[in-house]
């Protein structure tokens, strides 16, 4: 029996639905995905192993004109997914402009690889709409395959993935086919935890925050973790904090519990928080940080 694998990496504007799909894709929740923009900071990889095929998927963060230097790790990132692939995901969805990175779109047009475009959040228009957004992508894409979806009702995701499938080269894994990721277990709880600081402040304070795990200690019934949230400003790790230190506590508590689940077993975890002035513009606190690996 013959073996197909390949690089099917997902690109697009943030907050188009990249990571709910890679989600789906998948099978397991190997993105945080929150409504909020600038969600994805990392590229991060996600495989599904079949008898016949490795399908090794990569979500990226959204294209975007960097203001700083996080931002253009960020862009780094979303650009590397351009030169190691075997077929493109462009995922659009039906509110954004695509005139803001009409740079990204112009790279993605001069790749000899097949592209699929996606364009999500299909539930929020009607057919006519939908009509005139294929005929739009059809002309700015002219030779990508275009797949209206929906990952809040998964519309038309099984039909990507057959198609994803069929398009596949032939090759033998790339990984071993019990892997499901490139990413250690510490990246992905610092994720959680930064997934939560999404979701429970407000403004800016979200994304002048990094999240490091340092201490991951496995026993048999239990898993005690102890971790850092850096912020720029001493101001703002008042915000974390919190009165009395509430804030901090219900985000310790809401991240133990979503690691709970997705590891399976008990956690104890301790959270502190750190100022790291003008991190986000520091090469060098950003290679620290894995932006530049």
């Amino acid at each position: 029996m013959s073996h197909k694998s390949g690089f099917v990496n997902i690109v697009g504007n943030p907050n188009v639905g990249k990571s709910t799909l890679m989600n789906i894709f998948v099978g397991e929740r190997i993105s945080i995905a929150t409504f909020k923009s600038q969600t994805t900071r990392h590229r991060i990889m996600g495989i599904v192993n079949e008898e016949d095929c490795q399908i090794v998927f990569s979500d990226t963060p959204g294209v975007l004109k960097p203001s700083y230097k996080l931002q253009e790790s960020m862009r780094a990132f979303s650009d590397s997914a351009l030169d190691d692939v075997d077929i493109l995901l462009y995922v659009t969805d039906t509110v954004e402009s695509e005139e803001k990175n009409a740079d990204f779109i112009e790279a993605v047009n001069k790749l000899s690889v097949p592209k699929l475009v996606l364009i999500n959040k299909i539930d929020l228009i009607d057919e006519k709409a939908l009509i005139a957004l294929v005929e739009k992508w059809k002309q700015l894409i002219p030779d990508g395959e275009i797949y209206p979806v929906s990952a809040k009702v998964r519309f038309n995701v099984d039909t990507v993935m057959r198609r994803i499938r069929q398009l596949l080269p032939d090759s033998p894994p790339y990984f071993e086919k019990d892997q499901l990721t490139d990413k250690p277990m510490r990246f992905f709880v610092s994720e959680i935890i930064r997934e939560k600081i999404l979701l429970y402040y407000d403004k800016e304070i979200p994304y002048c925050v990094e999240v490091v795990v340092n201490e991951y200690k496995e026993s048999q019934d239990l898993v005690r973790i102890q971790a850092t949230i850096n912020v720029e400003h001493e101001s703002q790790k008042g915000i974390i904090i919190g009165k009395s230190g509430v804030a901090l506590k219900k985000v310790s508590t809401e991240a133990r519990k979503s690691i709970e689940k997705f590891i399976d077993k008990k956690v104890f975890i301790r959270i502190f928080v750190r100022v790291d002035k003008g991190w986000r513009n520091s090469a060098r606190e950003l290679s620290h940080f894995g932006y530049n690996n």
